[in-house]
């Protein structure tokens, strides 16, 4: 499935952004083609007078933009030989890009844009099939996305399974795939807006968070002490790159204790924000509940006095009468 393109460069920052189409764009190209339908899906919305968030709009594309350039210029070519190419590749995959994508609220978008006659039918159905079926309400339940999101760190890099799936240009992509889905099924619950098959509480999304923060702390400082190459994909790089296996490795888990922290600390304050607004949006509404009650109430006895007419008596009135 292709050939694996090494950069004959020394690795560099500059080098890495350079212009080096992977074998099997994959990736790059599902982040045009995702880019591409969210703007030809704004514009069907705003053809028909509703408005659509602009900031929803920066977060899609910015998280398409993201999506194809760690997965297409020349990084991924240095993935391949490069543990801290690779890790920071992972981190974008499933820490970065599936905030700014589920913030764009693709799956709304998608209901306000598709017809609901010709193929659109079929595709409404389609969504809103996947979103009532039992497999959508066990993968995206914390029993299964935790589980995955720390498999995708600690039971890859601490055991062979890394070294069986990275050896081909089929397996990179694979993986590439499989943070990308670890990451969405992870914050789908904790951040969309969209129709989802189940909701959790606003705790138990917190709780989710505060398991998920720790991750990258752990497994960045596991590598930044390994003594040795902990990987044989990255045990070997090429001479001519004069790359240390161990500080690369050291730089890798530098990289994973630091780049999760910032963005996970912004998607607590978005979270909070949310948590606050629905508090307030809650106790406005029993609010509003016992105001209608106590106006329903008010109106029944009213109702009762005139049924036996007995118009109201005030306090004062009746301290007079009894004198």
């Amino acid at each position: 499935m292709g050939e694996v393109l090494v950069p004959t460069t020394p690795p560099s920052v500059l080098g890495m952004l350079g212009w080096l189409p992977p074998p099997v764009p994959l990736l790059p190209v599902l982040a045009v083609g995702l880019a591409v339908w969210y703007l030809i899906a704004v514009g069907v919305v705003r053809s028909r007078g509703r408005e659509w968030n602009w900031l929803r709009t920066a977060s899609f594309l910015a998280g398409c933009v993201a999506l194809a350039a760690v997965t297409g210029l020349a990084i991924d070519g240095y993935g391949y030989r490069l543990f801290s190419a690779f890790m920071f590749q992972h981190l974008t995959l499933s820490i970065l890009v599936p905030p700014l994508l589920v913030l764009g609220a693709p799956g709304r978008l998608l209901l306000r844009s598709t017809p609901h006659r010709g193929l659109g039918r079929y595709v409404l159905i389609a969504a809103l099939s996947g979103l009532r079926c039992r497999l959508a309400r066990i993968v995206l339940h914390p029993g299964f996305t935790i589980p995955t999101f720390l498999l995708s760190y600690y039971g890859l890099y601490l055991s062979d399974l890394f070294d069986a799936a990275a050896a081909s240009v089929g397996g990179h992509v694979g993986l590439q795939v499989f943070f990308l889905a670890s990451g969405l099924l992870f914050i789908l619950p904790i951040l969309s807006t969209d129709p989802l098959p189940v909701r959790q509480s606003n705790l138990g999304r917190f709780f989710d968070i505060f398991v998920e923060m720790p991750l990258h702390v752990f497994i960045g400082v596991i590598l930044m002490m390994a003594p040795r190459a902990l990987t044989d994909t990255f045990a070997h790089p090429p001479a001519n790159w004069n790359v240390d296996p161990v500080a690369d490795q050291a730089v890798a888990g530098a990289l994973a204790w630091s780049y999760g922290e910032p963005i996970a600390v912004l998607t607590t304050l978005i979270f909070a924000i949310r948590w606050r607004r629905d508090e307030e949006s809650h106790t406005a509404k029993r609010e509003a509940d016992v105001e209608r009650d106590a106006a329903e109430l008010a109106a029944y006895n009213a109702f009762l006095r005139g049924l036996h007419e007995l118009p109201p008596r005030s306090v004062h009135g009746a301290s007079t009468g009894d004198g």
